[in-house]
């Protein structure tokens, strides 16, 4: 099958043409006086010449100077490097100038207000006029949406639970015992607020021991594909403003996490542990209960963190250990191993 060129407009809204002006006053860049118009974004191997690109890596310094693209935005130190028939759009910023002209050209939809006829409506919940509430979606007694949300198909909205401004929930999602601020994305398949993995060990077996918090969620937070964040059993489960959750996180009960998180697919947080402001934790990595991760800490992926971090720690390995000594002793082991041989 042949490669679809990028924003197919199968799947993707598309708006423009664009002058070049436009396109460098949204990317906060700065570019020569031109009249040219562009229809679109595209990488520089593909980019025609009525279409902007982008370089953030210089890996790819090679693929700009063959680039066909109308227009290019680098940093200043590459702008040299744009081809004759490109024009430089200069920013400090290109990865940021790039996601705002990319938005530009391909804006996200608007909702469309309106219960579909097959959603099931409890009458005591609040529904906005502007929210859009998908097909076979269930919204439960007191439960209030608010302007601009749009909920998916077979997203079901628990009892009491509240969805600021600008929410977006995919399909098949449930969110059950939460608060969600405004622009919140809760991708499809998500599971928010059931009840955390706690019970009491008693002679006759296991003894589940009720979960009485509520997950919070701050605005601009976005938790992925098949995630789940448990919600809390003596206190909140809650995820601070701004952090980005990727697809298959497991978040336990009890947890808080920080301001502008970054947490990245396959992680697990073990209830109470708290994630301070800016914690990145790579793929797989994995979090005892009741640790504290100091802001800033980056924690590398397959890590296995058993112990309190300070602040801006980098970890590696399982058990995770301060990158330094990490490398130190794998550099032995493979001194080691050469000896042998």
């Amino acid at each position: 099958m042949l490669e679809a060129p990028m924003g197919d407009a199968r799947f993707y809204a598309r708006c423009g043409p664009h002058g070049l002006a436009d396109i460098a006053a949204v990317a906060a860049a700065t570019a020569p006086v031109s009249d040219r118009l562009f229809t679109g974004v595209a990488p520089l191997q593909s980019a025609q010449p009525d279409q902007v690109s982008f370089l953030d890596n210089r890996r790819y310094a090679a693929a700009l100077e063959r680039t066909l693209a109308g227009a290019v935005i680098v940093h200043p130190d590459m702008q040299d490097r744009v081809p004759a028939g490109s024009i430089a759009v200069v920013t400090t910023a290109t990865y940021e100038g790039w996601a705002r002209v990319a938005a530009l050209f391909h804006p996200a939809p608007p909702p469309r207000p309106g219960i579909h006829p097959s959603a099931v409506v409890d009458d005591e919940a609040v529904i906005d006029e502007t929210a859009q509430i998908g097909p076979n979606a269930v919204i439960e007694a007191r439960a209030e949406i608010g302007p601009g949300c749009r909920i998916g198909p077979q997203v079901t909205i628990g009892e009491g639970v509240v969805l600021g401004q600008d929410c977006r929930v995919g399909a098949h999602a449930s969110i059950s015992h939460a608060l969600l601020g405004c622009r919140v994305y809760v991708y499809p398949g998500a599971r928010i607020g059931q009840e955390g993995f706690s019970f009491a060990s008693t002679p006759s077996g296991f003894l589940s021991i009720p979960q009485l918090g509520r997950v919070l969620l701050g605005d601009d937070v976005e938790v992925g594909a098949n995630s789940t964040i448990d919600r809390g059993s003596t206190r909140d489960t809650i995820v601070g403003a701004g952090t980005r959750i990727d697809n298959l996180v497991q978040i336990g009960h009890n947890v808080q996490v920080g301001r502008c998180c970054v947490i990245v697919a396959q992680v697990g947080i073990a209830g109470s542990t708290v994630l301070e402001d800016f914690v990145q934790i790579g793929g797989q990595a994995a979090m005892a209960g009741h640790l504290r991760i100091g802001k800033g800490t980056q924690v590398g992926a397959q890590a296995g963190v058993i112990s309190d971090t300070p602040a801006g720690s980098i970890l590696l390995g399982s058990p995770a250990q301060p990158r330094k000594e990490f490398l130190r002793q794998v550099a032995t082991l493979k001194r080691m191993t050469r000896r042998l041989d």
